[in-house]
């Protein structure tokens, strides 16, 4: 018999899919939010055209502000921006329409402009106080699965990021509508679709002591939808069923981590992205084989990694023992990778050599994620690791 810990698990708690969504669901959004909507994307999706049917659609009860200000790995600054906006509308709800950086530019929206608390003492770990404003996110990415995580990073000066991580913060309502992912280019969505593995691989072997049997079970799905999808949906962008497997497998990814919190990979990638603009879902792929292979010297991460793998590569011979099962999932992650045109190296995306070490020691300032690591890392492991992906 299995012996249980005390665990919370906290999640969204309207979840919508299905194509069409973003639009059909307007009139539920409505009576959530209120008549004043601050709309928050970015303006790339405004071109594109993807927000047009929902905000037209949302304008027909009521008032629509819209902030399309929102960047890569937003800054305080544009945070602030559109918060002011919102008291000058006097938002009653709030959107958050596009990636992760526009979902986590909503979230801490709706926050202060609900409880008018200080930014600066709601960062770190249940901090924030709350009450937040309604609050939707329509995600357009397949990956963050920040729709169903109660965490929001932001940019704070040149490079240091900083998150808020509280269930406050998880909104009303997600909208899952896979037309939305239709037009991601596929090294986008090869990337994010990277990233949400991510998230179940580290959620399913974190040693934080809120993992739980949920987080594990929903991490192994997330894992099948995605392993199954990834490659079509980079391949065949119009192809909705993928592009529908990849979008709830990353929600269910997100499910799972929001319970079971990341480690050392994600530690690892911040610096990448904080320093050098590397999308979060690269950062991510880059470290990821070497951070496994740290960590599969320890007995249970290897355990764990070779439970996971026929999830993701169902051809895998499971019968090997766990090491060679779990060296074979991680040579066939790096793999997947490599087939998916992403880049291998740190070189290649332009970060020198010489850059490992100051990154080695910014890795160490993210705590809160090494902590859950199966393995410990120091300073000089994160360096050797960064010095093998490069």
């Amino acid at each position: 018999m299995m012996t249980l810990n005390p665990f919370n698990f906290d999640t969204t708690p309207g979840i919508r899919f299905g194509s069409g969504q973003a639009k059909d669901s307007c009139k539920e959004i409505f009576k959530k939010l209120g008549s004043r909507i601050l709309f928050i994307t970015d303006k790339g999706l405004m071109s594109l055209g993807l927000t047009k049917p929902t905000i037209e659609e949302l304008k027909k009860m009521g008032s629509v502000e819209i902030f399309d200000n929102v960047e890569a790995d937003p800054s305080q600054k544009t945070l602030l921006t559109a918060i002011e906006l919102g008291r000058k509308i006097k938002a009653t709800g709030v959107i958050g329409f596009g990636g992760g950086s526009s979902m986590d530019v909503a979230k801490l929206s709706a926050l202060i402009l609900g409880s008018n608390e200080d930014l600066e003492k709601a960062w770190g770990v249940s901090n924030a106080k709350g009450p937040r404003l309604p609050l939707t996110l329509i995600p357009t990415t397949a990956g963050t699965g920040s729709e169903v995580t109660p965490i929001s990073i932001i940019t704070v000066g040149e490079e240091e990021k900083k998150g808020v991580s509280s269930a406050i913060i998880l909104p009303d309502l997600a909208i899952l509508d896979p037309d939305l992912t239709l037009g991601l280019p596929a090294h986008t969505t090869a990337s994010t679709g990277i990233d949400a593995m991510v998230h179940a691989i580290e959620a399913y072997a974190s040693t934080n002591k809120n993992n739980n049997p949920i987080s594990k079970m929903i991490a192994i799905e997330a894992l099948k939808l995605l392993g199954s999808s990834i490659e079509t949906a980079v391949t065949d962008g119009s192809n909705v069923e993928a592009r529908g497997n990849m979008l709830i497998g990353a929600m269910l990814a997100g499910k799972a981590f929001a319970n079971s919190p990341v480690a050392a990979v994600h530690a690892l990638a911040y610096p990448i992205g904080g320093t050098f603009h590397v999308s979060h879902g690269l950062s991510n792929s880059l470290v990821l084989p070497y951070v496994l292979r740290f960590n599969s010297v320890d007995t249970k991460a290897s355990k764990d990694y070779s439970e996971l793998a026929p999830y993701v590569f169902p051809d895998l011979d499971t019968n090997k023992g766990t090491q060679s099962v779990c060296a074979e999932f991680i040579d066939k992650m790096e793999d997947l990778s490599k087939r998916l045109g992403l880049p291998q190296k740190l070189r290649e995306v332009n970060i020198p050599k010489n850059a490992c070490e100051k990154m080695a020691t910014d890795a160490m300032k993210q705590t809160r994620l090494l902590v859950n690591n199966p393995r410990e890392v120091t300073e000089s492991d994160a360096l050797n690791i960064y010095h093998a992906a490069w």
